[in-house]
């Protein structure tokens, strides 16, 4: 099964006829991914590889009443209003690979999402959401050599760095694991799902069993999810990977690599998240690598 997508996912990408999004739409039609429609004001009746264009969502929907997923993939600027449009008509999940939104417009999207229970978002800033047991992806996660990494499995993972959702997957491949989901949650400070938000649709999915995280410096998303294992328990077996540990020697206040990464005052430190998720009962692996002997221990011989 996996979670937030599935083979009834039917995608809509807004900014469809820009390069990179032309070029992702691409590569997810080529890994079986429905992509019904584009948006792009300005340029309705043109195609992207097949794909019509539309000015609106409202114009795309009119044809298209199936679509049920959005790529955002607009300039930053653009984007609060590109996914409040996705958001009036109730589009249940949409995934936002815009990096660089102002922060104020994240706060105004995550505040409207809130009162859409329905609809998921995941992003900004991720790199995509993939389900190879489906043969869908939205975004570009895997790049266009999907299958040399991704393959159908029982191993959830929500990572906060892009480029290290694939990395991660390859050590769980080598591992002798597939995965039911991987997704890119990105790594901004305020961002449409965290790992609070997405740990407790893997318990709940019955071909997930084991759940591998990738957490960054800065935030409190490792903090708060540690927080809720401990109120609620742990259902299933959940490895950690907490990147950048040499931040714990550097000066207090100073932001790495991306707007969430921030430490200041103690809070959002690497060996503050690991000491958290260790208390909650996560295993937390010293080096990357070492997840997949982790996940052996927990799960024996991939059955999934």
């Amino acid at each position: 099964m996996g979670i937030l997508i599935s083979e009834h996912t039917r995608v809509l990408v807004q900014g469809i006829t820009g390069r990179e999004a032309s070029k992702v739409t691409k590569e997810m039609l080529d890994y079986g991914t429905k992509v019904v429609a584009g948006v792009t004001p300005g340029k309705g009746g043109q195609e992207v590889h097949g794909v019509p264009v539309y000015n609106t969502l409202k114009e795309a929907l009119n044809e298209h009443p199936e679509i049920n997923a959005v790529l955002t993939y607009v300039p930053p600027l653009a984007v609060k209003d590109a996914v409040f449009e996705a958001l009036e008509y109730n589009i249940p999940f949409i995934n936002i690979i815009t990096e660089r939104v102002p922060l104020l417009d994240a706060a105004q999207i995550y505040a409207y999402a809130r009162t859409k229970p329905a609809t998921r978002i995941v992003g900004p800033t991720s790199v995509g959401v993939i389900n190879p047991g489906a043969r869908v992806k939205v975004g570009p996660i895997g790049g266009v050599n999907v299958d040399r990494v991704y393959r159908p499995g029982s191993v959830g993972v929500i990572s906060k760095s892009g480029g290290m959702t694939t990395e991660t997957s390859w050590i769980i491949r080598q591992a002798g694991y597939g995965i039911s989901t991987a997704m890119g949650i990105g790594g901004d400070f305020i961002k449409g799902s965290t790992f609070v938000d997405l740990v407790p649709l893997f318990f709940n999915d019955p071909q997930t069993k084991a759940i591998v995280i990738f957490g960054e410096p800065g935030g409190g998303d490792e903090e708060a999810l540690a927080e809720y294992l401990e109120k609620y328990g742990i259902q299933k077996p959940i490895i950690a990977f907490i990147a950048g540990r040499f931040v714990d020697h550097m000066p207090q206040g100073v932001q790495f690599g991306h707007a969430g990464a921030i430490v200041e005052r103690g809070m959002g430190s690497p060996a503050k998240k690991i000491g958290a998720l260790r208390r909650a009962g996560v295993l937390v692996a010293e080096v990357q690598h070492e997840i997949g002997a982790l996940l052996k221990d927990v799960l024996g011989p991939e059955t999934a």
